[in-house]
C-alpha cells in the first residue's frame, strides 16, 4: 500500500480533531506556553529544599529563574537523590511526593541514573502517546481496521534502601494502571496480550508475542518495536524457533517451555489447531530465506514503528532486508527525565526525522552546542534554524535546568514551534541497544584488560572500537595492537571478559538480562596498523600535528583497513556479572 507523503483533509474523527486543535494550539504561541509552564513548576515547588536555596523570594519569572539558578548535571543532584532513594520523604526537589525512580540509560559511576518521578507525571506522559495516532492518522488512514505488532518488554526494577521502586519509564507505563486498565480503542489494538508484555521471562514474553502475531497475521497493519535493535532481535528470535512456533499453530498445544500461568490462560483462549497456517510458516521458513520476511508473514503491513534515529541509525539497511523497503516511523521523542515531543511527518524517511518539542511538557532551554561564551541557555522560542542545542530541561517532578545530554539540530518550524532533529548523545562513543559506553568507560576497560598481559612482557600499543551490528544482537568490536610477546588465545579470551565486567550496569544488564548485546570482541592487528590509520587520516585532510587515534571508528574505509590487518579474534568466553540490585 503507497503511503501519502502530505496529509490528507482533517479527519472526521472528533477525538482526533480536539487532539490536533490541541497541538495546533500549543505550537502557534509556544513562548506564552513556555511562561506559564515555568510559572506552574516554581509555584508548586516553591518551598522545596532545593529551590530556596537559590532565594527567589516566590519570583516565577524566566529572567529571576536563569539568573539564580544554575545549569546542572546529574552529579550535582546525585546528593539530593541519594537521600530521596534513601526514604528522606521531605519536599528536597519536589512538592509532591515522589511516587518511584525512572531509571536513566545513562550511567554515573557504573550505576543507572535515577530520576525522580511524581505520580502527575504518568497523565502528562499519557496526554503524549494521546497525540501520536491522531498524527499517524493523517498519513495513514483506516488504522482501527487491523492490529499493531508490537514486541513490547517490561525490565528488571529494583527497590531503594528507602523502598521506592526503580525501573525504566516503559516498565513504569506497562505496569500502570493507565496502560493495563486502558480503554478498547480500536487504533491501538495490539496482537501480544498484556501477559506476555507483562511477563519478565524475556524468552517467554517473546515467544507469546511471536505466536500471536502469527496467529493474527493477516490482521496486522504495522509492526514495531520502541527501538530498531528491538524489532531486529524479534525477527532474530522468529528465524530461530520458526520450527516449534509452527508446531505449536499445527497442534494447538503451547510450547511447554511458556510456564507463565496467566500466558497460558490466555493463550488457552487463543490458539486453535490451524494446520494451513502452519504450512504456510513452513515454506516461508525452511529456506533461510529471511529477505523481505516482514511483509512475506505480515502481508498487509504498511509501515514499521521503531525509533530509528541517532545510535540506532545503524540499524536502517538491516530493517530494509527485512522489510523490503517498508516505511520507518518515528513517532516520539522521550527519555526518562521528560517526554518531550512528536514527529509531525511520522512517515518521513529516517534521515529527515524532526521532532516538535511540545511546549506543555515541560519547561525548555538550550545551550548552544559547541558552546558560546557570549551566549548562555537559549529558550525555545528563540532557537536558530540550522544551529545545534544541548538539551536542558526542568520539569515538575523536581529537576531544574538540567542538562539532559542530548544534541539537537534545529531544522525548521512547525506553527512557531521549533523542530529538531536528534543529533547525537553527548560522551557517548559505542551503543548497541540501551547500553551507552563513553570513552573514559572503554578506556578504563581496555587498560582493566591490558593489566593481564604484563606478565607475558606484552601491551596494549594503541585502540579503537567498533560497534558491529552486521549480526542480531550486535556486540563490541575493540581492535588492539600490541607490543612485546604474543599472548595465547585463553588469555586473550580473558581481556574479553575483564573489559566487560568493567563496562557500566546498562551495558551488563544488556548482555546478561535483555540479550540485547553479544559478546564483546577484540581483534589482534598486526604491528603497524595505527600508523598506516593515521597515513589514511592525513591523506583524507588531518593535521598531522593534531592528529590521534580514534577510539571509535564507523566509516567503513577505516573498518575494512582495520579488519584487513587482523590476525586473530577472541571473544568473552561467559557473560558479565549482573544483578538487579543496585550497588552501594
Amino acid at each position: 500500500m503507497a503511503v501519502d507523503s502530505s496529509p490528507p483533509p482533517p479527519p472526521v474523527n472528533e477525538k482526533f480533531a480536539k487532539s490536533l486543535e490541541f497541538i495546533e494550539e500549543m505550537t502557534t504561541n509556544p513562548d506564552s506556553v513556555q511562561k506559564g509552564v515555568l510559572a506552574e513548576i516554581l509555584t508548586q515547588n516553591a518551598h522545596t529544599e532545593y529551590l530556596q536555596r537559590f532565594n527567589l523570594g516566590g519570583a516565577t519569572d524566566r529572567e529571576s529563574f536563569k539568573s539564580k539558578v544554575p545549569i546542572v548535571t546529574y552529579e550535582d543532584l546525585q546528593p539530593e537523590i541519594q537521600r530521596i532513594a534513601n526514604g528522606d520523604r521531605s519536599p528536597i526537589l519536589c512538592s509532591y511526593p515522589i511516587s518511584e525512580f525512572l531509571t536513566s540509560s545513562g550511567t554515573s559511576a557504573g550505576e543507572r541514573k535515577l530520576m525522580p518521578t511524581i505520580r502527575e507525571e504518568m497523565d502528562r506522559r499519557q496526554l503524549l502517546y494521546s497525540l501520536l495516532m491522531p498524527v499517524m492518522n493523517l498519513y495513514v488512514p483506516n488504522l482501527d481496521k487491523g492490529k499493531g505488532l508490537y514486541f513490547l518488554f517490561i525490565k528488571a526494577e529494583t527497590e531503594t534502601p528507602g523502598g521506592l521502586v526503580a525501573r525504566p519509564v516503559l516498565t513504569s507505563y506497562y505496569k500502570s494502571d493507565q496502560f493495563k486498565n486502558r480503554a478498547v480503542d480500536p487504533y491501538n489494538t495490539y496482537t501480544s496480550p498484556d501477559e506476555a508484555i507483562l511477563c519478565v521471562d524475556s524468552f517467554q514474553s517473546m515467544y507469546t508475542q511471536m505466536l500471536c502475531g502469527l496467529l493474527m497475521r493477516e490482521e496486522v497493519l504495522r509492526v514495531g518495536a520502541v527501538f530498531a535493535s528491538g524489532l531486529l532481535r524479534a525477527i532474530k528470535f522468529l528465524t530461530v524457533h520458526w520450527r516449534q512456533l509452527a508446531l505449536d499453530i499445527s497442534t494447538g498445544v503451547l510450547n511447554p517451555k511458556i510456564t507463565d500461568v496467566s500466558i497460558q490462560k490466555r493463550m488457552a483462549g487463543i490458539l486453535r489447531p490451524d494446520p494451513v497456517l502452519a504450512e504456510f510458516m513452513s515454506r516461508e521458513c525452511e529456506g533461510e530465506n529471511w529477505e523481505k520476511i516482514i511483509p512475506r508473514i505480515w502481508p498487509n503491513t504498511i509501515y514499521l514503528d521503531v525509533i530509528v534515529t541517532g545510535a540506532m541509525a545503524q540499524y536502517i539497511p538491516l530493517l530494509d532486508f527485512y522489510s523490503g523497503g517498508l516505511p520507518q516511523a518515528c513517532t516520539m521523542y522521550a527519555s526518562s527525565e521528560c517526554y518531550f515531543g512528536l514527529n509531525m511527518k511520522p512517515m518521513t524517511k529516517p534521515s529527515e526525522v524532526c521532532y516538535t518539542i511540545m511546549p506543555n511538557m515541560g519547561y525548555f532551554e538550550f545551550l548552544p552546542h559547541p558552546p558560546e561564551t557570549e551566549h548562555g541557555a537559549v529558550e525555545l522560542a528563540d532557537v536558530e534554524v540550522g544551529k545545534e542545542y544541548e538539551l536542558v530541561v526542568s520539569t515538575y517532578s523536581g529537576l531544574c535546568r538540567y542538562r539532559v545530554g542530548d544534541v539537537l539540530k534545529v531544522t525548521g518550524h512547525h506553527n512557531s514551534a521549533p523542530q529538531f532533529k536528534f543529533v547525537r548523545r553527548k560522551n557517548v562513543l559505542l551503543s548497541i541497544d540501551a547500553d551507552k559506553t563513553d570513552e573514559l568507560e572503554l578506556q578504563k576497560a581496555v587498560e582493566n584488560a591490558a593489566a593481564l598481559l604484563e606478565e607475558y612482557k606484552s601491551s596494549v600499543v594503541e585502540f579503537t572500537s567498533y560497534a558491529d551490528t552486521g549480526s542480531i544482537p550486535g556486540h563490541y568490536v575493540v581492535y588492539w595492537e600490541l607490543s612485546g610477546g604474543a599472548p595465547g588465545g585463553e588469555v586473550m579470551d580473558k581481556c574479553c571478559h575483564v573489559m566487560e565486567e568493567s563496562m557500566n550496569s546498562v551495558y551488563r544488564q544488556c548482555r546478561v538480562a535483555d540479550n540485547s548485546v553479544g559478546p564483546l570482541e577484540i581483534r589482534l592487528v598486526r604491528g603497524g596498523t595505527f600508523e598506516e590509520l593515521m597515513d589514511y587520516a592525513i591523506s583524507r585532510g588531518a593535521s598531522i600535528n593534531q592528529y590521534k587515534a580514534p577510539r571509535c571508528v564507523s566509516y567503513t574505509p577505516i573498518v575494512e583497513l582495520l579488519d584487513a590487518r587482523v590476525v586473530s579474534a577472541h571473544f568473552s568466553p561467559a557473560p558479565p556479572h549482573w544483578t538487579p540490585e543496585r550497588r552501594g
